[in-house]
């Protein structure tokens, strides 16, 4: 995991460079830095239009009594897009503006979803008494409707290494 981390960190910037280069030798040296900060503007306001969107949701979910789980992982991938979008580099705002897209944060979700589905085993409880050890997936829905004095624990009992 720590090469992984180590290799994005280098090689992200290094293509971010070459991009900006390629498309300052294309265009100008103005216009790129225009392009950088146009999309840092423009992301910056779409990530709080969709975030607004969802903190909507999330509200509405907790009114009815709903885990607002999807909402805080949409939450979470809008977070992380406006940090893209700040961040000056033409492949990293490609990445964010597709996590502003719902359809983008769906297929974002799937992946997560494949990917680590059953790596986790979970034991729940609250003071209902309810009980439940089971396999979990990560952005998985909430089955089980909760009030508010409802207190729920839970706890990774095991976890499969990669």
């Amino acid at each position: 995991m720590l090469g992984k981390l180590l290799a994005a960190f280098i090689l992200i910037p290094l293509i971010e460079f070459f991009l900006l280069v390629k498309v300052a030798n294309e265009t100008s040296v103005g216009m790129t830095f225009l392009i950088v900060i146009l999309t840092g503007i423009m992301g910056s306001f779409l990530a709080r239009r969709e975030g607004l969107g969802v903190l909507r949701r999330f509200h509405l979910a907790m009114g009815e009594g709903r885990v607002p789980s999807n909402e805080l992982q949409e939450g979470l991938m809008i977070v992380f897009a406006g940090a893209l979008l700040l961040t000056p580099g033409l492949l990293t705002d490609a990445f964010g503006f597709f996590l502003l897209l719902p359809f983008g944060r769906r297929l974002v979700r799937l992946w997560f979803v494949n990917r680590y589905a059953g790596r986790f085993q979970v034991h729940m409880s609250d003071l209902d008494g309810f009980h439940n050890t089971a396999r979990s997936t990560p952005f998985q829905e909430s089955t089980r409707d909760f009030n508010s004095h409802d207190a729920i624990d839970i706890e990774v009992v095991r976890r499969k290494q990669d």
